[in-house]
């Protein structure tokens, strides 16, 4: 079998989240999906409230320090992206956005992205399409035809119980195989691309 790597972006603010555990079944219905094509997946993710701090901080000072390094290149690595965001006032979170904004504005061409969301009620289900699909576009991603969105309702007994929601997720992971399968093998993360300037190391960055 051929080996592929998936990050997870999860923008989840609680422990545990409905972000989360969307992420989470997505991402164990992709590898099912792509080990039904021949190919066999390992899953990173990477919570970016753990990284709050570091993405402000990259914002100001123009270069992420080590912990928020890994993150990213966990995400220019993968071979494919599964992207999860809570929606805040109609639109993705703010730390999600940050995350994509201090991302290398290269990193995700060509590569396929699944997205999805969750929030309080299906009101915010179009989020996806007007605020999401540009992104992805914008960053030159290939995104999967279906996105996922859940709401509160959708999690009762702490799992998904809605049989259209259940369809969904293997949809949209069937989707996401197809295109990382297909997708020539990520070359592993250069380590020494993005060197922290030398005037960050001075600083104690």
């Amino acid at each position: 079998m051929t080996t592929r790597t998936l990050a997870v972006v999860s923008a989840g603010l609680s422990v545990p989240s409905s972000t989360r555990l969307l992420a989470d079944r997505l991402a164990h219905a992709a590898v099912d999906a792509l080990r039904e094509r021949g190919v066999d997946a390992t899953v990173e993710v990477v919570e970016l409230r753990e990284h709050a701090r570091d993405l402000a901080d990259n914002l100001v000072t123009g270069f992420p320090n080590a912990s928020l390094r890994g993150a990213l290149d966990t995400v220019e690595g993968a071979d494919g992206l599964i992207a999860v965001t809570p929606i805040f006032s109609a639109s993705y979170s703010g730390l999600f956005k940050t995350f994509f904004d201090v991302l290398d504005k290269d990193a995700l061409t060509g590569k396929p992205v699944l997205m999805a969301a969750t929030a309080g009620t299906a009101r915010h289900s179009l989020a996806l399409e007007h605020a999401l699909r540009p992104l992805f576009a914008y960053l030159r991603a290939v995104v999967a035809p279906t996105a996922v969105f859940a709401a509160s309702d959708d999690w009762a007994g702490g799992d998904v119980t809605d049989l259209g929601l259940v369809e969904r997720i293997e949809r949209a992971a069937e989707e996401l195989a197809d295109l990382v399968a297909q997708r020539p093998q990520a070359a592993p993360a250069d380590p020494f691309a993005s060197p922290v300037p030398f005037e960050a190391l001075l600083r104690g960055a």
